[in-house]
């Protein structure tokens, strides 16, 4: 479906409005059907139980390898993709479910760049609603209906990563609460039968109750109440690992680990036929061939397309966002703090995540690199801006990880001027052969991965079995998933443990260790929770999370993790959730991972010496100098 078919439906559905019990109207929107995508229901269904049988296996990373290496200019992929971000994965998914041969290869790990480094929410784009109130913006506007429909999807479609997370936004005079409170009912109004929950208001006594840290009176203020609203919230590296597990699933033959070194013209340099490609883990390169490459690289994109053409107009406009994580006292579970707009301007939060409260975020030009680092007065501006709203001392000492992402905002290369940048995206094609695909969040990588299988077809004249059908695709582990399955896995598995004496020590699965198999592995928690009973490999990495050491041996057999930092930052959140934690676990998740993979001695002191030197980049209060006077 085009983007002009999406928001014609979208518009139509909006025109549609009926009088309901919700206080006069309420939006309805028709349901979508596999046939509203251009798949047919037995098309979905054999795609389905594709990706869900439940003994399914992704193919070895050997297997994947060798599928590349085998194309030819006369047997080649359909396309191949360029990057393993949340586009990249997305637009193998789509590819593949449509009956074309994909490839995806990825330099570093599905995730390992913007896509793990987000604000963790799938939102409906309020902020877009304000300014195209104010500033009479259609296209603000579209963006806001747009996002709303693709929030509802992400959550759908991976129920174990996502959920529904309540944001509180306080209110300091009662124009405050009065404009907030009909912004957030529009927001409301708009996202109709998508809606997540009701925003309402809050007084302040009730507003204290739910968010305890929540300061009542400062800086010659008093709160007067707050009005809560509803948008998503991920587990953004799982979820990306889980799109590109599940493209390989379908059909798709994903690598990570393999980085492109150039592109691959015909015999008279009009068309891009395939790429050269090196395999980082063992150094050696090969030619992959497609009748079609996207280019998904995200901030990393115009690298890729100077291969192509080295006077190539940059399409990238890089936007640094730093994040921290503080102990979870800062907030409540189950509750976030927004700020809309700070004494500066910016925009300011609070989330609970993952058992720990991610505070952020700045939005500041950068320059592009494979590891950026936060710098000190960019978490130093969060801690100030965080400090104004809570009555509890905020500390430097009490961060235990920061980090920074590189947000790829695009312009459009044909564009005339710099005013073309925007949060939506961009599909164009620079060279017969070569799409690119960037810009745009999180929350539409769905519908832009869509996009980009749209223009691949038209250029490479492919021939789909069928229209794209990832609106209504559950990720594997999401088909069938329960909020209470965990029970079954404290019901009926142990942990069992060999002590430092050899001896094998039973251990219950006790419910915070369930609970974080259900959400991060889906259906697939049994999978895990066997190993930890039956290989014995039921300890924790760390103390106090519930990180499980069955957890590395079945990733490096399922999820393609081939390095100590892919578990500790992809396959678990350990590194940006506690970056001493991460450290501390290093040695064992080594050890595991050695005995997978068949690595000397030699690999496991690299594979130690890289991680460590990727955890400096996280500056946590352990392991980042500097000079505070305010947060002591």
């Amino acid at each position: 479906m085009t983007a002009t078919a999406r928001l014609r439906r979208i518009g139509t559905a909006v025109a549609a409005a009926v009088t309901t019990a919700y206080g006069g109207t309420i939006l309805l929107v028709p349901p979508v059907s596999a046939n509203d995508h251009g798949g047919s229901g037995s098309h979905l269904a054999a795609i389905r139980q594709k990706i869900h049988d439940p003994s399914a296996t992704i193919p070895s990373r050997e297997v994947q390898r060798s599928s590349l290496i085998g194309t030819s200019p006369a047997n080649p992929l359909d396309v191949l993709v360029i990057g393993g971000g949340a586009t990249g994965s997305g637009v193998a998914l789509d590819a593949v479910t449509r009956g074309l041969r994909v490839g995806l290869v990825e330099r570093e790990d599905f995730s390992s760049g913007t896509s793990s480094r987000s604000t963790k929410l799938i939102h409906g784009g309020v902020r877009y609603l304000e300014k195209a109130v104010f500033k009479f913006d259609y296209g603000q506007l579209k963006l806001v209906f747009h996002a709303l429909e693709e929030r509802k999807q992400v959550i759908d479609n991976a129920p174990h990563l996502c959920n529904a997370l309540p944001c509180m936004t306080p209110c300091f005079d009662w124009f405050e609460v009065v404009y907030y409170w009909i912004g957030l009912k529009m927001y409301d109004l708009i996202a109709g039968a998508r809606l997540l929950h009701l925003s309402r208001f809050y007084s302040t006594e009730e507003s204290v109750e739910l968010f305890p840290t929540l300061a009542k009176e400062g800086k010659g203020r008093r709160l007067r109440g707050t009005v809560v609203y509803y948008d998503g919230q991920m587990n953004d590296a799982r979820l990306n690992v889980g799109l590109a597990c599940t493209a390989a699933l379908a059909g798709a033959t994903v690598l990570n680990h393999a980085e492109v070194v150039s592109l691959l013209k015909d015999d008279i340099g009009e068309r891009i036929i395939g790429a050269q490609i090196r395999d980082t883990l063992t150094g050696k390169e090969f030619d992959t061939y497609a009748k079609v490459i996207v280019n998904a690289a995200g901030p990393f994109c115009d690298s890729i397309r100077k291969m192509a053409d080295k006077n190539a107009r940059d399409m990238i406009c890089p936007s640094s966002g730093v994040h921290i994580i503080l102990p979870d006292y800062y907030s409540p579970e189950g509750m976030g703090l927004i700020v809309p707009k700070t004494k500066d301007g910016r925009v300011v939060f609070m989330l609970p995540w993952l058992g720990r409260t991610v505070a952020g975020t700045t939005d500041s030009n950068t320059a592009i690199t494979f590891l950026p680092e936060p710098h000190e007065d960019e978490i130093q501006f969060i801690l100030d801006a965080i400090s104004d709203y809570l009555n509890v001392k905020v500390r430097r000492t009490d961060v235990l990880s920061a980090w920074s992402g590189i947000r790829p905002l695009a312009m459009d290369p044909s564009a005339k001027n710099t005013e073309s940048i925007s949060r939506d995206h961009v599909v164009c094609e620079d060279l017969p052969g070569l799409i690119t695909i960037t810009g745009g969040k999180w929350t539409t990588y769905r519908s832009m991965a869509e996009d980009a299988v749209d223009a691949a077809i038209k250029s490479g004249k492919l021939t789909p079995t069928s229209g794209c059908v990832t609106h209504n695709l559950h990720i594997v582990g999401g088909e069938g998933w329960d909020p209470a399955s965990f029970t079954v896995l404290t019901q009926q598995y142990m942990r069992m443990k060999i002590s430092y004496k050899g001896k094998v020590v039973p251990g219950v699965m006790d419910t915070a260790s369930a609970k974080h198999l259900s959400h991060a592995y889906g259906t697939l928690a049994e999978r895990v929770a066997a190993i930890a009973q039956d290989e014995c490999l039921g300890k924790r990495l760390a103390h106090g999370y519930p990180f499980l050491e069955a957890e590395v041996a079945y990733c490096a057999r399922h999820e393609y993790c081939e390095s100590a930092i892919d578990f500790i930052a992809r396959r678990t959140r350990l590194a940006f959730l506690d970056t001493d934690a991460a450290g501390r676990a290093l040695p064992r998740v080594i050890q595991i991972l050695a005995a997978e993979h068949k690595w000397d001695k030699s690999r496991q002191k690299q594979e130690l010496q890289k991680a460590k030197e990727f955890l400096e980049t996280f500056k946590s209060s352990k392991n980042a100098q500097f000079h505070d006077g305010k947060h002591n």
